[in-house]
């Protein structure tokens, strides 16, 4: 069985409002738009899938669930998981080793740098970025296909196949 990661970073976030920290910043108008954008372009090229981990940050879940409802899947296939807020690399490799070996194609909804350091040390590289624009920014998706065993995820072990931006 091929195995894929999706990393998914969450879509721009309201800075302003009556907030009382990051962790609750919720998705601006922008963010949304993009990220509904992005959840039908995953339907469309049927990159549903089996499970995705989320971080419980409001601008999180809320990219999550508007993901979900774009690509036709249920909310349940959502597992929140505290520890992607502020995670690094060892972190995120650790939760994905705790991966159901049936589950052939996994998502990660984060934040920055964690995600786009995960992608860097799965490919082995850096995400290329285009002329002026980040290399990974708010909404993009990278898409990488991955070993066999979630287990075993050291440097350079993955190939990116595509990082999408909205």
């Amino acid at each position: 069985m091929s195995r894929e990661l999706l990393v998914f970073r969450h879509g721009k976030s309201d800075w302003g409002g009556n907030v009382a920290g990051d962790f609750d910043r919720p998705l601006a108008k922008r963010g949304r738009k993009a990220v509904e954008r992005m959840g039908r372009w995953l339907h469309e090229q049927k990159l549903l899938p089996d499970r995705i981990l989320c971080s419980p940050a409001n601008r999180a879940k809320q990219t999550a669930r508007c993901l979900c409802r774009e690509m036709s899947i249920p909310v349940e296939t959502v597992s929140w998981r505290e520890a992607i807020y502020e995670a690094d690399v060892g972190t995120l490799l650790e939760m994905l080793a705790e991966c159901d070996p049936n589950e052939a194609r996994v998502m990660i909804v984060g934040h920055n740098p964690g995600l786009e350091n995960l992608v860097a040390h799965l490919a082995g590289q850096a995400i290329p970025a285009e002329s002026q624009a980040r290399a990974f920014p708010t909404a993009a998706l990278a898409h990488l296909a991955m070993p066999e065993d979630w287990t075993r995820l050291e440097r350079a072990c993955a190939r990116l196949l595509v990082v999408v931006r909205p």
